[in-house]
Order: C-alpha cells, then sequence, then structure tokens
C-alpha cells in the first residue's frame, strides 16, 4: 500500500518591514506543518515569487510602498487567485480596512500588533488561520462576478496610519502660519503648505519656520516624501501637489498656468490631497484675499477628508474661507489659535 507523506503548507509572507518579516519567518517556522518559503518587502517582488514558488498561502500587509495591498490583492483574485490572509494594523475587526480585504477576496483578517517586534503575539492565532486557509479552495469563477459587481477603485485608500494635513492661505497667511505651525508636535502628519507668494521668497520663510518649529520645516522640492514631522512649503511660482505610491506619499513641483490667478495655487494642492489621500486628510483654509482653495476644499471634503475654514474674527482677510464656508466645504470654523489642535483631534478619530 503507498503511503502518501504529507507536506508542509507553503508560506510567503509579503510586509514592507523587515522586523516583521524576519519575526513572522522565524515564529510560524517553529510550527510542524508551516514553512515560511519566502517574503517580499513590496507586491511586485511578490508576483515574482509568487509566479516562481507556487506558495499554497499568502500573509499580506496593506501599508506598503509601490502598491498597497488591498489594490495587489484585488489583481492577485483576478489572475492568480489563492488563500491571502491580510496581516495588518489597518485591519481591527469591524473597521473599513478589513472590510475591503474580505471584499477584495481576502480569505481572513487579522490586525497587527503596535510594535513591529510585538507581532509574534499574534503568530498562534496566524497559525490556525494559515492552516484554515490552506484547505480553501478558491473560486474563480465566484471572483470574477463578485469583481465584476464591485464599485470603481478609488485612487485614495479608505484608511491610513499615515494622515495628511494641506493648508492654503494668502494675505495675512505668513502671520497665520507664523502662530499655527510652531502649535503643531514633532510627530505631525506629513503637512503640505501653500501660501501666496513669489518665487525666492519660500526658501527664506521655510528656513525661518523651520527655526521656530518643533517639525522639520522644509521648501519643497519634486519628489520630497511627506512622511510625519515634515512641512513642505510648495516654492513660489511653483505648483505642488501630491502624488501616491502604494502606501507612501510624495510630492511633484512643477510650473503651469496659474490657477485662480495663483502659482502657487491652493485649489492645485487641495484636488490633488482629494484625489490621492481622500479620507486620509485634514485641510485648513486660512486668511486671504480670492477664492483660491474653496473649490480644491469641498471636493477633500466630498472625498472624505475634514476640513477646517479659519473663522473671520480671526482673519487679516476673511476672503477665502468666506469663500469655502459659502460653498459648504468647511466642516469646522474654527479660530485661528485653535486650528492646530482641531487639525489633530480631526486626524486621530
Amino acid at each position: 500500500m503507498a503511503i502518501t507523506l504529507k507536506t508542509n503548507i507553503k508560506v510567503l509572507i509579503v510586509d514592507d518591514s523587515a522586523i516583521v518579516r524576519k519575526i513572522l519567518s522565524r515564529q510560524l517556522n517553529q510550527h510542524r506543518g508551516i514553512e515560511v518559503i519566502a517574503t517580499a518587502p513590496d507586491p511586485y517582488i511578490a508576483r515574482d515569487k509568487i509566479v516562481a514558488l507556487q506558495p499554497d498561502v499568502l500573509t499580506l500587509d496593506v501599508e506598503m510602498p509601490r502598491m498597497d495591498g488591498i489594490t495587489f490583492l484585488r489583481k492577485l483574485m483576478k489572475h492568480h487567485p489563492m488563500p491571502v490572509i491580510v496581516f495588518s494594523s489597518l485591519t481591527p475587526k469591524g473597521g473599513k480596512m478589513a472590510f475591503e480585504a474580505l471584499a477584495a477576496g481576502a480569505v481572513d483578517v487579522i490586525s497587527k500588533p503596535g510594535p513591529a517586534y510585538s507581532v509574534g503575539e499574534a503568530c498562534k492565532e496566524l497559525v490556525e488561520k494559515i492552516k484554515a486557509a490552506s484547505r480553501t479552495r478558491i473560486n474563480k469563477k465566484a471572483i470574477a462576478q463578485q469583481q465584476s459587481n464591485m464599485p470603481p477603485k478609488q485612487l485614495s485608500m479608505a484608511e491610513t496610519t499615515n494622515k495628511i494635513f494641506a493648508i492654503g492661505a494668502s494675505t495675512g497667511g505668513v502671520q497665520a502660519l507664523t502662530q499655527l505651525l510652531p502649535a503643531l508636535p514633532a510627530n505631525t502628519p506629513g503637512t503640505l503648505v501653500v501660501q501666496h507668494m513669489p518665487a525666492r521668497f519660500t526658501t527664506s520663510f521655510a528656513e525661518r519656520l523651520n527655526n521656530d518649529c518643533s517639525a522639520n520645516v522644509k521648501e519643497a522640492a519634486d519628489g520630497d516624501h511627506v512622511i510625519p514631522g515634515r512641512v513642505l512649503i510648495a516654492p513660489g511660482g511653483l505648483h505642488m501637489l501630491l502624488q501616491r505610491s502604494g502606501a507612501n506619499y510624495y510630492v511633484t513641483v512643477k510650473d503651469g498656468p496659474a490657477v485662480c490667478r495663483q502659482k502657487p495655487s491652493v485649489d492645485v494642492l487641495f484636488n490633488s490631497v482629494a484625489k490621492y489621500a481622500g479620507a486620509n486628510a485634514v485641510g485648513a483654509i486660512l486668511t486671504g484675499m480670492g477664492s483660491d482653495g474653496a473649490g480644491g476644499l469641498l471636493n477633500m471634503r466630498q472625498n472624505g477628508a475634514h476640513t477646517i475654514a479659519q473663522d473671520e474674527s480671526s482673519c487679516i482677510v476673511f476672503g477665502m474661507p468666506k469663500e469655502a464656508i459659502a460653498q459648504n466645504a468647511a466642516e469646522k470654523i474654527v479660530p485661528l489659535s485653535n486650528i492646530a489642535e482641531t487639525m489633530i483631534a480631526l486626524a486621530q478619530k
């Protein structure tokens, strides 16, 4: 009688954290019947290893460079369906991202503990999920049908751990920003600022602010990453836009026609934040003449961002905030002295 040898469950770990990959590999390999055959720091490398190694189960993080995990999961289920367990700090039970992961085809989700070095604590649960997932047979036809019925994918993720602050100002904005930005903590969410100002003036303005702020303040350069603890000031005479690669944010700085007769334009920044950050953003429109930023702030609000307008009593010129309020673009109307703490509170929601 032939004896059938039981083979190990082959696991591929996809996570951008080298510490997480190392700890998970060590912990999972200690369990009989499970073998971590490879790890990958991003979806592109994972794709090649899936083809080459044919793992039985994939563990997948959500926040990764070049492509976020949910986007990769949708592509994987379309072209190479297999059991996937999403293992991320963004997937607490009942959370929006957990629902997105399951809707995209994950067989299960596990919430990753906070500090990277503590992920080993979740391994017992992960082992059981891997064993169950390995017995799952993916129905390719059902997945194709579900994906065809899904709404169009938004460019902005439903949620990320890193939030974005976007601030626009004009007349009176130098004084307002000199008060607001030093009130932000050293670990403030990545902050993008458009202040209507001519070329060559923004360099010294950023340097002056950097001396007074806990966070690092600099004039933005094309390709700068938007990260916690950094404030980027749009260069005078150029537009600044938010972009996203996977779960990582960065800016492009470029020339182009004036918008609302302004370059840099608040609307240009706000519209890019609405597109790529969505609900991960908090926007604030400060004192200034004209209407630049009002339409962009409305776009941000319609895409799930929290939005603030400076109140009339604290504005040097109540033009831009007034227009934003008239368009129902502002979720809150706040005096300048309270804007920093309000932005931080909204980012924590």
